[in-house]
């Protein structure tokens, strides 16, 4: 099979035949072999039932339905579980990402040679205040922080080589750093793809002013677990170390101070408290790294979803 396109969705039945039926058409007039994998993230709005009849028609439709909603990231894990295609596209499902777009991306991973292959959204339709100033704030950090030269690293709609998508883990918010997530597994070439963003032709928007701490506190988290993600104790040891010294100096030159000058008290000292409270810092980070460490080597499955039904397997 060429082509899996992975679609995560929470409450778009307006918008799933229309997709459904533009994916179709593109595959068959380029003549790929393809499966379409829709997540459906726990929707209450009928998006299963319109998934169901769609089946009828498609034979290369496949869903997945989650008993609750978990979110982007855990729909998009699920549906990477799923993917049986060489190349694995995903789009987000409101429209606003065209399926017209696939030939080449598939041109540019198959050809050209890509890991992994995002869109740019390079003139966008959502709101400039809500969406696109604080997109392009976080779009500028990522870049600085990963080195990876994408403008829009959170474009739903990109392409990757199959062996990509089944050495990551998204979880969390983190689909919105995936190229990262890719590099760091090993995946180096990524390249960028301009695509056309069109506006949403129904319902809103499903995110909310909470995605722009989320998606800070992600990135720091992914930056973190590259640099030290399998060897904690080298972050939390360090630091410690660091604190404990500044501790146990200030401890010396309190005990050098009360021999020079018995009549001086040692709680009048801000050095006394430095050396407690640095003291019991470094301490306190010491066993933050044992326990990181021990979590580390015993941690479960953290991509576990409760999945209601599934079609087409």
């Amino acid at each position: 099979m060429q082509i899996s396109v992975v679609i995560p969705l929470f409450n778009e039945a307006e918008s799933l035949p229309e997709l459904m039926a533009w994916i179709d058409r593109v595959m068959q007039n380029n003549q790929f072999t393809y499966e379409v994998i829709m997540v459906d993230d726990g929707s209450d709005d009928g998006s299963w039932e319109v998934i169901e009849d769609l089946k009828k028609s498609y034979t290369a439709l496949k869903a997945i339905r989650f008993q609750r909603n978990y979110g982007k990231s855990a729909a998009l894990n699920e549906g990477f579980k799923a993917a049986q295609g060489d190349i694995v596209v995903t789009m987000d499902a409101d429209l606003q990402d065209s399926p017209d777009e696939i030939p080449e991306f598939y041109k540019m991973i198959t050809e050209d040679g890509y890991h992994l292959v995002s869109g740019w959204k390079k003139k966008r339709y959502d709101n400039t205040f809500t969406k696109n100033i604080p997109s392009k704030i976080y779009n500028a950090v990522a870049r600085k922080s990963s080195g990876i030269i994408l403008h829009d690293f959170n474009c739903g709609i990109k392409a990757y080589q199959q062996k990509v998508v089944k050495s990551i883990e998204v979880f969390g918010e983190m689909h919105r750093y995936i190229p990262i997530l890719a590099k760091w597994a090993g995946f180096k070439k990524i390249g960028e793809k301009v695509v056309v963003h069109q506006a949403r032709k129904y319902g809103t928007t499903k995110f909310g002013w909470e995605r722009f701490v989320n998606g800070f506190l992600d990135l720091m988290t992914i930056q973190f677990l590259s640099k030290f993600g399998k060897k904690p104790m080298q972050f939390f040891g360090l630091v410690g170390t660091l604190f404990f010294l500044i501790g146990f100096g200030s401890v010396g030159y309190i005990t050098v101070s009360k021999f020079l000058y018995p009549d001086t008290s040692i709680t009048n000292k801000p050095a006394f408290y430095i050396a407690l409270t640095s003291m019991l810092i470094g301490v306190q980070l010491f066993l933050a790294g044992f326990i990181a460490e021990l979590v580390n080597r015993n941690a479960s499955d953290r991509n576990h979803y409760l999945i209601a039904e599934k079609i087409g397997w």
